[in-house]
């Protein structure tokens, strides 16, 4: 009754209805005539304008009932002809029904209720697309009246006769202001030739795109497919730069996130384009069941993979996000990220280090945590291997100070996430990363005897009579688990930005070696296998990520220059100047006896039973490790290092 109230105080409202209704009348005039082959007059007319006022009171009231009168038309849609066909039907059979109980269909023509319902339908639904039509024709015609100008329109060549084209055609066709305007689509499909989109024609195959190009006289091309064959993908690339017209992409379905697919999304080809990487399956109700009203920690939470983790948690409904970083400018731009779109999600952002344990603890003691994901890390193998008091003091102090402020209030999951370079290390950076997995093992076991670092033995012995006192269990119930994976594209660590820039400058490109390969993903991909792995933990697992097939740098630097419309080696120079302090050849994901074990997900392997020998030994070392950091005594922190990671094989003349 209130919509109804809200309805009738609204011109429009009475408008249409007054016009549905002689739509409604005409309808059955017209079934009368066509059925009777003549104008209606005598008992016909009489049987006529006795049935109308029936019909009328059946029909309107059912067109409200389905909500035909609640949709604003200039925004009409194929769900709202569907609706007026639902309408129709409905109100159609209820007349034949109260006939048939109340006169038993004596004296009636079957086939004019069949026309009614058919003039019935093309009407109502009729003057709903005209209403739409005639809005966009008004509305294009606003748009340059009020802005004062038509924009140049670039001649737009889209490949791909799809979903996603059809979404960006529509958008091109109802606003007139985008400075594209389609002349064409190609497509893989022969059958799809001459047919045509949303009055854009499909002119041919995408491998005649250069002939296609040149007889529409397109300025730029779109590829619309949401490809994920990396080897067709390297096909459509090829074929658009001997075009030599500039390109773009829409981005990938991980990239939206469930936002609408839309020209302003087009965006430049880049390298993970060619990854060819696979949709990643997400068991979307087990990752809720524990992220969803939950306050989630972030460490690293500024940098590729902790910003992304920010995204891709933000559709689980946390409760509250803590963005936790050192770095003041990545910390803002993720703040202003989420704050300006997505207001609806709670965040507080803290600036430390995960170092400090007096800042860690006043963060889990005042937010509680139920789940930490912890991304932070050093990871630049020269620098660190030049540095490794950091990887001491960063890598695996923060890391273990993170730990126990979990173990001591209580979080559910705790979620660690590791390198490749962690597997046989030759490097600083890799050494540490493998003893922070060794003491996340130690802590999810049954070694856990109530013993924390001595920085944690400091602030609990400091506690005032006024402070809550936070005591640490002699057991816990927090879930540790790991994450190993391969190199993020365009992650602090990558080489993908220096490539760039080296481009940009142009060259040369500078690669270590001409057999140097390794594994590669996108942010989006590792955020999404981090978030799946924390949801199988059951406390002690490392998952290993399935990264495909290794890549060539040296290819990869090729490709980066085919991209920009370069030749390698002709135009821009490969130079090789050698492998680099604590580098290796390849990168490996496990090694020969890790005991991996494939899980309930295609893309993720999981190492259990982790033995790490003596807990004691292993915390009495960490504390060794942490008193050479402090004196900055290089070699020390690498025989430790060797003493703990057998497998490690340092490099003591950096």
């Amino acid at each position: 009754m209130t919509l109804l109230r809200t309805l009738s105080k609204n011109p429009k409202f009475w408008l249409i209805l007054v016009v549905d209704a002689l739509l409604i009348t005409l309808a059955h005039y017209l079934a009368y005539a066509i059925r009777f082959e003549t104008f209606l007059q005598g008992e016909i007319f009489r049987q006529f304008a006795g049935l109308l006022p029936l019909i009328l009171a059946i029909k309107l009231p059912s067109f409200y009932l389905f909500g035909l009168y609640r949709g604003m038309w200039r925004y009409t849609s194929i769900n709202d002809v569907v609706n007026v066909l639902l309408a129709t039907l409905f109100s159609s059979a209820l007349v034949v029904l109260v006939l048939l109980f109340t006169q038993r269909f004596i004296g009636f023509s079957r086939s004019v209720f069949l026309l009614d319902m058919i003039f019935t339908f093309g009407g109502i639904a009729g003057h709903r697309v005209l209403i739409r039509f005639l809005y966009l024709r008004r509305g294009s015609a606003h748009d340059t009246l009020t802005t004062g100008f038509q924009p140049e329109q670039r001649r737009l060549l889209v490949i791909g006769a799809g979903d996603a084209a059809d979404r960006i055609l529509k958008e091109l066709r109802d606003n007139s202001l985008l400075r594209y305007r389609a002349v064409g689509i190609v497509d893989d499909d022969p059958e799809k030739t001459g047919m045509k989109l949303h009055g854009v024609p499909v002119l041919g195959l995408i491998d005649d795109l250069q002939a296609h190009v040149q007889r529409v006289k397109a300025q730029e091309i779109l590829i619309s497919t949401m490809v994920i064959d990396k080897t067709r993908m390297r096909r459509l690339v090829t074929l658009c730069q001997q075009t030599h017209l500039p390109f773009k992409v829409l981005p990938t379905i991980g990239e939206l996130l469930g936002g609408g697919i839309s020209i302003r999304s087009m965006r430049d080809i880049s390298y993970k384009d060619l990854l060819g990487r696979e949709e990643v399956r997400l068991e979307q109700e087990k990752i809720g069941g524990y992220l969803t009203g939950k306050t989630v920690l972030i460490t690293g939470a500024g940098g590729s993979i902790g910003s992304e983790l920010c995204r891709q948690i933000l559709r689980f409904a946390p409760g509250l996000i803590i963005l936790f970083d050192a770095g003041e400018e990545n910390l803002y731009r993720v703040q202003m990220e989420l704050r300006h779109e997505h207001e609806n999600i709670a965040t507080t952002a803290v600036l430390g280090k995960v170092q400090d344990v007096r800042l860690v603890n006043a963060i889990f003691q005042r937010h509680r945590p139920a789940v930490v994901f912890h991304t932070a890390a050093y990871k630049h193998v020269p620098l660190v291997e030049r540095n490794p008091w950091q990887a001491v003091d960063n890598n695996i102090g923060g890391t273990q100070r993170l730990m126990e402020a979990a173990i001591v209030y209580g979080v559910e999951r705790f979620v660690l996430v590791s390198s490749d370079k962690a597997v046989r290390p030759t490097n600083v950076m890799g050494a540490s990363k493998r003893v922070t997995e060794l003491l996340m093992s130690a802590y999810s076991g049954q070694c856990w005897d109530g013993r924390v670092s001595s920085p944690w033995r400091r602030i609990l012995q400091s506690k005032g009579p006024e402070e809550e006192a936070a005591e640490v269990p002699s057991s816990h119930t927090t879930r540790f688990m790991g994450v190993r994976f391969g190199n993020v594209l365009g992650s602090s660590g990558s080489v993908l930005p220096l490539f760039k820039r080296q481009i940009e400058k142009g060259g040369p490109v500078t690669v270590t070696h001409p057999e140097v390969t390794r594994y590669f993903m996108s942010a989006e991909e590792a955020a999404q296998l981090i978030l799946q792995s924390g949801a199988m933990g059951e406390g002690g697992e490392i998952f290993i990520l399935r990264m495909g097939e290794p890549v060539k740098i040296v290819d990869m630097a090729r490709e980066l220059i085919r991209l920009t419309g370069r030749t390698p080696d002709t135009d821009i120079d490969i130079r090789y100047i050698g492998l680099r302090p604590g580098e290796k050849l390849y990168e490996e994901l496990i090694t020969v006896g890790e005991g991996i074990v494939p899980t309930g997900h295609e893309k993720i392997m999981v190492l259990r039973g982790q033995q790490v020998g003596s807990c004691r030994q292993l915390l009495d070392q960490l504390e060794v490790l942490q008193e050479q950091a402090n004196t900055l005594n290089s070699r020390g922190i690498k025989e430790t290092l060797k003493s703990i990671v057998p497998e490690y094989t340092p490099d003591y003349t950096v």
